[in-house]
């Protein structure tokens, strides 16, 4: 790590550390082409750079961590592809859990596990489980999550609710809608991340993004480090937030 990034470091300034960071863990396939290597062990590479950054914002005390693993859509991808990325999952939780315990990191999962395999939704179930008391960061893994399914699931909620009369029509505000979110009594992300040069949401927590400040960097996943992370974190210190209102500067 270069001097300059460390330096980088020092300049965060703690009092303004954002609470909720989400982050787009993108070119994972092309880190891989360049190396000449099986998109695979760009997924692995990847997952390396992913115990760094974990550590890293659990350092700082950010608040909540939520990273894009898997989307409803990824299941497009060749099967063997998507078998290697479930059973990465499995060996990272099983290889990690205990580290990630221990540092009080308490891990949820944002998104459907209705079709994950077996071994997949039981290592989730068991790390779940297991850091339930946890008080330090919490580190979200959204898989198989895509944020226009977590609305119309939202809807589909609480028009049953209407419709029994558990609710009334004019009881839905912000606040409620929120409530059925699958991010559920957590604040917003004050910032998100994408990697690897691209300049999308690719239907990333689209509720909760809102008012996000966005930073997009052209590094690659696998390449990505903790200087990338404090990075963004210093960016987003500099910026004037005003969501909707006038500068308080």
């Amino acid at each position: 790590m270069s001097k300059g990034t460390s330096n980088i470091k020092k300049l965060i300034n703690p009092e303004k550390i954002p609470r909720h960071i989400a982050i787009i863990m993108d070119g994972n396939g092309r880190w891989a082409k360049k190396k000449f290597m099986p998109r695979t062990m760009g997924h692995r590479a990847g997952m390396t750079s992913l115990k760094k950054v974990v550590m890293a914002a659990s350092e700082l005390k950010i608040p909540i961590l939520t990273v894009f693993a898997f989307s409803t859509e990824n299941w497009k991808r060749p099967e063997e592809e998507v078998s290697y990325l479930m059973n990465l999952l499995v060996e990272y939780l099983n290889k990690e859990l205990e580290e990630l315990h221990q540092n009080n990191i308490k891990i949820q999962m944002l998104g459907n596990n209705q079709n994950l395999p077996n071994n997949c939704s039981l290592e989730i179930d068991k790390a779940i489980a297991k850091t339930a008391n946890n008080k330090g960061m919490v580190f979200n893994i959204a898989l198989n999550y895509g944020a226009r399914d977590e609305i119309l699931s939202a809807v589909k909620t609480l028009y049953g609710k209407i419709q029994t009369k558990e609710i009334m029509l004019e009881d839905i505000n912000e606040k409620l809608f929120s409530s059925y979110l699958s991010t559920s009594g957590m604040v917003d992300p004050d910032l998100l991340i994408r990697t690897a040069g691209e300049k999308r949401i690719s239907n990333f927590l689209l509720w909760q993004i809102a008012y996000s400040e966005l930073w997009f960097t052209k590094v690659l996943w696998p390449d990505f480090t903790e200087g990338d992370l404090w990075k963004a974190i210093y960016d987003y210190q500099q910026r004037d937030r005003r969501f909707g209102g006038l500068s308080l500067k």
